[in-house]
């Protein structure tokens, strides 16, 4: 039976990612009262009306569209209990990135940061890491949901980093967690330090070429220990985060990180989960709590 849901699953995912059903979908969602009619939707794609109301039919048909007649017209709009799975396979909407972020949104963020790191950064410089986070982010084509709450969080991050106190002079310890994607091995780790040590230890992670998101895997594994991922997303390696950190852990990312004098360098060999089933994922879970516990006797 679960293998008869697994496959219906996938055959359903693929319809979904079908490159003109997708197209059709991202529309939808981005249309002002987020429904569309076959017209239209053949206008915008360039396609025939027949075509069109055939991949309509096929996504009414497997419950993803809803159809509504209205007098001659017939308006098709997602099914709301598929708006979010088809949010997550799509990914962002077509012409998303950081183009996505106008004037407004971004002066906002760098408004919200000056006042926050008031007495400590000028308005200048919050700006500067603003757009840097903004475009980081979305640099390489990837694509980042959520990207304006994503660019406040790590430009307050890199700001944070700066600004930090060192251990030396009272501050609290802080490690950096560092993986390829910074969506699996550092995030698991980074996760289970918060947990156990909560605001006696700040963490933070990275990677050397993120990936567009937390693997769905890794949230799992986590949350069958009681561990919550909370609303962490892979983030770029970048030079402030590292003169931050008192420990930097790496996971896998090679020469990827800089090397700074009077900083503790551990490098942990641990498989990719990427990819990988949720038992083996398990067991790579369960060697970075192993890991982890170890390095947190050694802090506090």
């Amino acid at each position: 039976m679960e293998s008869r849901s697994a496959n219906r699953s996938a055959a359903s995912a693929a319809l979904i990612t079908d490159p003109t059903r997708a197209r059709m979908l991202g529309l939808i969602l981005q249309s002002p009262d987020a429904r569309a009619t076959v017209t239209a939707l053949a206008e915008a794609l360039g396609l025939t009306q027949p075509t069109v109301s055939h991949h309509a039919k096929a996504l009414a048909d497997e419950g993803v569209l809803v159809r509504r007649p209205e007098g001659r017209r017939a308006w098709y709009s997602i099914a709301p209990d598929q708006v979010d799975r088809v949010t997550d396979l799509l990914g962002e909407p077509a012409g998303g990135g950081a183009a996505a972020l106008d004037e407004a949104v971004l002066e906002r963020i760098t408004r919200d940061l000056a006042e926050r790191f008031a007495g400590i950064f000028g308005r200048e410089t919050v700006r500067r890491y603003v757009r840097e986070s903004a475009a980081l982010l979305t640099s390489e084509s990837r694509m980042t949901r959520q990207l304006a709450s994503s660019t406040a969080v790590f430009a307050r991050d890199r700001l944070e980093a700066l600004a930090r106190t060192p251990v030396r002079s009272g501050g609290t310890p802080e490690v950096l967690f560092v993986c390829v994607q910074n969506a699996g091995r550092s995030q698991m780790a980074a996760a289970i330090l918060r947990h156990l040590a909560g605001d006696r230890v700040h963490v933070r992670t990275a990677g050397s070429a993120p990936a567009d998101a937390v693997r769905s895997v890794v949230v799992t594994a986590l949350d069958e220990i009681g561990v919550p991922i909370g609303g962490e997303f892979p983030k770029p390696l970048t030079d402030e985060v590292v003169r931050a950190a008192d420990v930097v852990v790496t996971m896998g990312c090679g020469d990827a990180c800089p090397v700074y004098p009077g900083r503790r360098y551990l490098d942990w060999e641990l498989d990719d989960p990427v990819g990988l089933p949720l038992p083996r994922v398990r067991d790579i879970r369960d060697e970075i709590e192993h890991h982890v516990r170890e390095l947190l006797a050694t802090l506090v």
